[in-house]
């Protein structure tokens, strides 16, 4: 097994520039660049069309990546749906339910906007939101006092985006499960961060990208969809690929998880993802965790050391994402300028989460760094060097 330091070499963009926007978009390993080319010069067809022999391979891989996925997350190769992101994962979720007129959900005020906006959209539905206490993780008993007889479904995130904080998915289950609900799980933040055993957690949906934690390639993600409720979830993208039959006006559906998969795959990106599986699995989830909590900490540490800057997060329960602001600097300047005079890259604004961004008070979103097992402590320390000398300008 590789070391921490040795993988630098994998990801060549970190030769000029320091990269802490991972939140956002981790960056691709080289392994898994190379296993996409490998598809394109040598085996590029489609899957499920063709008997040729490319054709075939091209199938048996999406299929393996199935399986592989469902060994990662300890669930079943029929409960892996593949998507291109976690926002079609949640809209698969979203508009397969059938929901009654004075139904309603509960959701919390850190979710990122594709774990909201689609369940505002649903005019019928009634969606309660559970607050974030003073440690920025959401209060269970909240939880559990929203809750009413026309309660469906409980949907929450992993790890936010915002403030890195870790929910606690587990106890959330419980509640879901005594009161006879649903329970989605939006792990965009915690997939190849940080062990998830689908199990253990007691879901029925949870939704992955493959371009963030996982560091698989954009364009990629999926769905667990439960096995036991897949049947009751409405199908809304049906086309080539997702039916077995056709007579006259009636289809018949083919089995699951294919019905939910419409079209053709981006089979070189499942290819990479595959790849990138193997590669989170070669330097071990336990450890990935690990090594981005210390460089969290340290990532805290310092910028909270810095006079003039004010930094949000629980310092006993922040994950790989450190959000703060300069005070009387606009976040965007902020960002612009490590990135014109230090080549840092981090993300600045509202994280497609603005009803996080605004529980702090904040008017124009804050400036976000976030890490990935590819980072190091001097590229903590050169964040560090530049932000002394911006926060002077405040």
């Amino acid at each position: 097994m590789r070391g921490f330091k040795d993988i630098r070499e994998d990801f060549p963009i970190l030769k000029k520039f320091t990269y802490l926007d991972s939140a956002s978009t981790s960056l691709t390993p080289i392994p898994v660049i190379e296993a996409m080319n490998d598809y394109y010069y040598n085996y590029n067809s489609n899957t499920g069309r063709g008997n040729y022999k490319i054709a075939i391979k091209s199938s048996n891989k999406v299929e393996d990546a199935r399986g592989k996925i469902a060994k990662f997350i300890n669930g079943d190769h029929d409960e892996i749906i593949f998507t291109k992101n976690t926002t079609e994962a949640i809209n698969i979720v979203v508009n397969g339910l059938n929901f009654e007129k004075g139904e309603n959900i509960i959701v919390s005020n850190v979710e990122h906007h594709s774990n909201l906006i689609p369940w505002l959209n649903l005019k019928n539905l009634e969606v309660k939101t559970a607050e974030i206490d003073d440690g920025y993780t959401i209060n269970t008993e909240d939880v559990l006092n929203l809750i009413d007889e026309n309660t469906k479904l409980i949907a929450i995130t992993h790890i936010s985006n915002v403030f890195g904080s870790v929910q606690d998915v587990e106890e959330i289950g419980k509640i879901a499960r005594e009161n006879n609900l649903l329970f989605l799980v939006d792990a965009a933040q915690s997939a190849g961060y940080t062990p998830i055993d689908v199990g253990k957690i007691n879901l029925d949906f949870m939704a992955f990208p493959g371009h963030k934690g996982l560091l698989g390639p954009v364009g990629t993600g999926f769905l667990y969809l439960k096995k036991e409720i897949a049947e009751d979830l409405m199908i809304k993208n049906l086309g080539g690929g997702t039916v077995t039959g056709v007579k006259g006006d009636e289809f018949t559906l083919d089995d699951v998880p294919y019905r939910f998969e419409g079209g053709t795959h981006n089979i070189s990106g499942i290819v990479g993802l595959s790849k990138a599986i193997d590669y989170i699995n070669n330097m071990k989830v336990e450890n990935i965790e690990k090594y981005c909590d210390k460089l969290t900490k340290e990532l805290y540490e310092r910028i909270h050391s810095i006079e003039n800057v004010e930094v949000y997060g629980n310092p006993n329960n922040i994950h790989h994402t450190v959000s703060f602001n300069v005070n009387g600097l606009n976040p965007y300047d902020v960002s612009k300028i490590l990135d014109e005079t230090s080549n840092i890259c981090l993300r600045s604004g509202f994280h497609c989460s603005i009803p996080s961004v605004e529980s702090v008070g904040t008017e124009n979103g804050t400036v976000r760094a976030s890490i990935h097992c590819y980072n190091n402590f001097k590229d903590i320390e050169k964040l560090y060097d530049g932000l002394k000398l911006i926060s002077k300008l405040g």
